[in-house]
């Protein structure tokens, strides 16, 4: 495997990968992750926390859960891993081999078709509101070329980054203080929680990205990066 097919399978699976192993560690079948939890998905991943280090995280995290004698309740979020997956990922970063060798990497097909990212492109584009036109217009013009991006997708991920953080300076702009401030107080509802286990790093991170996932959803504007194809 390549360097650039290494960086499209740990990239573009981060998200499926994480989701499902959460789900198998917690062992009660279907689970649905909170805005919360996506966004501290989305705080890691920006972070560049490894793959690993978070998936051997949940696995530390749960096993320290169940060692517990008395388990006064489920674990609902992916939040109250957060200190495992810091300290994995510190591990991998000292350059020690953690609790276990990593597993070996297993073949994987491409993370999506040609035809399935130009339709990802030219949808996002269609579901943009009127004082997007611009955006909406650099969307169809990528979908337009999408041949040429699909041999570098860490490039055409770049592109569609700066386009998502203009977007969201400009739905920034029309957000009331109200709003706003509303998204603080369910955050901080949602965390009150978790935070003992989080450096103020992390919750520095986290806050962002829940702020913006909750100001994109409240003005149903749609996520740009490729890491939200399914």
């Amino acid at each position: 495997m390549t360097d650039h097919e290494d960086w499209v399978c740990n990239y573009f699976n981060y998200f499926t990968e994480v989701e499902e192993h959460f789900r198998r560690a917690r062992g009660t079948g279907l689970f649905l992750l909170s805005p919360l939890d996506w966004a501290l998905l989305e705080s890691w991943k920006y972070a560049e926390v490894p793959l690993e280090a978070v998936l051997r995280g949940i696995d530390a995290a749960f096993e320290k859960w169940r060692g517990r004698r008395v388990k006064t309740q489920m674990v609902n979020s992916l939040a109250f891993c957060a200190q495992a997956v810091l300290t994995e990922a510190q591990i991998m970063a000292a350059g020690s081999e953690g609790r276990a060798q990593p597993k070996a990497r297993r073949e994987t097909a491409p993370p999506f078709a040609l035809d399935h990212l130009r339709a990802y492109l030219e949808g996002n584009a269609a579901s943009l509101p009127p004082e997007y036109a611009e955006t909406a217009a650099s969307l169809r013009k990528l979908a337009a070329e999408v041949e040429r991006h699909y041999t570098d997708l860490e490039a055409l991920e770049q592109r569609l980054t700066v386009l998502e953080e203009k977007m969201i300076a400009s739905a920034r702009l029309r957000q009331s203080d109200e709003e706003l401030l509303e998204s603080r107080r369910e955050l901080d509802r949602q965390l009150r929680p978790y935070r003992g286990k989080m450096t103020a790093d992390q919750l520095a991170m986290l806050e962002k990205q829940y702020i913006e996932r909750n100001l994109l959803e409240r003005a149903k504007l749609p996520r740009l990066s490729l890491f939200y194809m399914r």
